[in-house]
């Protein structure tokens, strides 16, 4: 049976923090999801494109991590 969770947040900057929870739930399931969320009322720092190529870039080597806009 295959387990896939999915974390959702801004990512706005990435932090370690955030590295860390994609690390420690790539562990526990088979598949993670990290949606990069869009909020209309926040002022990003970085544009949905540029946050999901730097998660990428930063999950690469993460397997089962799968990183969606």
């Amino acid at each position: 049976m295959n387990h896939t969770a999915i974390y959702a947040g801004s990512f706005d900057p990435l932090t370690l923090g955030h590295m860390d929870i994609i690390q420690r739930g790539s562990k526990i399931f088979d598949r993670l999801i990290v949606a990069v969320a869009v909020n209309i009322e926040k002022k990003y720092l970085f544009s949905a494109s540029e946050r999901v190529r730097l998660l990428k870039e930063c999950t690469g080597h993460i397997p089962g991590v799968e990183i969606l806009p």
